[in-house]
């Protein structure tokens, strides 16, 4: 089916999981085996989703969110804006909207998932929203949103999950008075009990954001094309010339569902990432369903990629020795300006594990923590950030637990990252970006070969390409290399006493 030594790869959506596989994949073939064409419905350079928020709330701009290009444009062909229509699988060709024909041995489905709509606005014939109300999935729906806080009085976020929180962080630090519905019990009910939403709740309230929980939306108060309001079940109506719908996602299967693919919510996957009605086509993130279920989390979807492409590039690895999918790719974060949540594992009650925590609802503070077998199994942090970094470094890597669990309440744990005044003192192996994987000796290391800047670092390494949350650390560790290696740098010197040092440091 390939062409000479040649296999053509046809990735269908460019967003962070499909240009993540590609780059894995032609890191894994130094001999330009694979040629990739990447067919990306939008028409911008991959960027950053998990961000979004943060370009609501102003902390970052449109720019920033960019993901590194890769270095293997001789090897890949991307065509932006090009979307595609149909699948034919005997002839093992794509086709685009444009009506071009791209032939694959090899078809990898990376297309997403779009924002989910309420039935608020009553029946449409299309997909378009009234004026004042946004989802916010792409960078058009942020920059979207971003223009309509400059005349908005009053704004509405749909959703009380992860992204509604975040969303509605953004909202109140641009000025805008914002109230979250949500028809669950709680807030994140996903991730968060009852004693956890409480500790958030308070939190959101103190940053001058009105939460209404079990309330459900029943329609969008429209008027001359426009929203001016959210009427709720029982016939309340909240003002609102601005409404952020955050219901949750929708796999794009479409594609899959013509070609005749198993589909379910997602497309169906075996733990090789294969369709079971065809060996050559795969796929990954948010629109596969793989047999542990889908996390709608971007780790997964890198988990994926890497997957993917370890098993395409060693053909003699039987399917069946595919890795599993990498511990930690269901931790949960937070990233709204004023609120610090993270979830991961399994919460509340267990039975054979043991649970301690340290609830203080009215100051926003929660913290829990499940130990089973000697290792942190689970873990909720609200208003606890210098925790819930040890707990997310406890979970990922499975340290051994204290004897007495309660200690991982109120002290770090030991082998996780505590704050340093420099970057001198951190161990070549302490982890800066958990997200990538990212060492301070790998920052170092592409220092070394000519990084000089945040951004090389990120295109190298990949580090502050994930959640953000070590752009900090990073950005502290690359001004300590430009003061102290500036021009001629010196071999690495081998890591004595600090590597021996079991309790790594962080860098701020």
């Amino acid at each position: 089916m390939s062409v000479g030594n040649q296999v053509r790869v046809v990735v269908v959506g460019h967003g962070m999981v499909g240009a993540r596989f590609v780059d894995d994949l032609h890191q894994r073939d130094p001999g330009g085996r694979f040629r990739t064409t990447v067919l990306g419905a939008e028409e911008y350079e991959p960027y950053n989703r998990v961000l979004l928020s943060e370009v609501v709330a102003g902390k970052l701009d449109v720019a920033s969110i960019t993901l590194p290009r890769t270095a293997h444009r001789t090897s890949s062909t991307v065509l932006p804006g090009t979307q595609a229509v149909t699948i034919d699988r005997h002839a093992g060709v794509v086709h685009d909207h444009a009506g071009e024909r791209h032939r694959y041995d090899v078809l990898v489905l990376a297309t997403g998932a779009r924002a989910r709509i309420p039935e608020l606005f009553g029946r449409r014939v299309d997909d378009d929203l009234p004026a004042g109300a946004h989802a916010l999935r792409t960078l058009d729906d942020a920059r979207e949103i971003v223009a309509a806080t400059v005349n908005a009085h009053r704004a509405v976020v749909v959703g009380g999950g992860v992204l509604g929180l975040e969303v509605a962080c953004g909202l109140a630090h641009r000025g805008v008075p914002v109230t979250v519905v949500h028809g669950g019990t709680n807030l994140m009910d996903r991730q968060l009990d009852g004693p956890a939403a409480a500790a958030a709740t308070a939190r959101l309230t103190s940053l001058g954001i009105s939460v209404r929980v079990g309330a459900r939306t029943e329609e969008a108060v429209v008027s001359g094309g426009r929203v001016t309001g959210v009427r709720l079940e029982g016939g309340e109506v909240l003002a609102a010339d601005l409404l952020v719908l955050t219901a949750g996602t929708v796999p794009e299967v479409g594609l899959a569902q013509r070609a005749g693919l198993d589909v379910a919510r997602g497309i169906v996957v075996g733990t090789d990432l294969a369709s079971p009605a065809d060996a050559r086509v795969f796929a990954i993130g948010d629109c596969a369903e793989p047999p542990e279920g889908g996390s709608g989390l971007i780790a997964q979807g890198w988990d994926q990629a890497r997957r993917l492409a370890t098993l395409l590039t060693e053909p003699s690895a039987a399917r069946d020795d595919v890795p599993l999918p990498t511990a930690g790719t269901d931790v949960v974060k937070v990233k709204g300006v004023g609120l610090d949540v993270v979830a991961m594992g399994v919460c509340g009650p267990l039975t054979g594990g043991r649970r301690v925590r340290l609830s203080d609802p009215e100051g926003g503070r929660h913290i829990e923590v499940v130990v089973a077998d000697g290792r942190v199994i689970g873990a909720t942090c609200v208003g606890a950030g210098p925790v819930a970094a040890d707990l997310v470094a406890a979970y990922t890597r499975g340290t051994p637990a204290p004897t007495d669990p309660a200690q991982l309440l109120v002290r770090p744990v030991a082998g996780t990252a505590v704050p340093a005044a420099s970057p001198t003192m951190m161990p070549d192996r302490a982890v800066v970006c958990r997200c990538n994987g990212v060492t301070k000796g790998d920052i170092v290391g592409c220092w070394r070969h000519g990084a000089r800047s945040v951004e090389d670092v990120a295109a190298s390494t990949r580090a502050t390409t994930g959640c953000g949350g070590c752009k900090d650390a990073v950005c502290g560790i690359v001004d300590w290399l430009r003061r102290s290696d500036p021009d001629q740098p010196a071999p690495a010197r081998p890591a004595t006493d600090t590597a021996d040092d079991p309790t790594p440091v962080t860098a701020r």
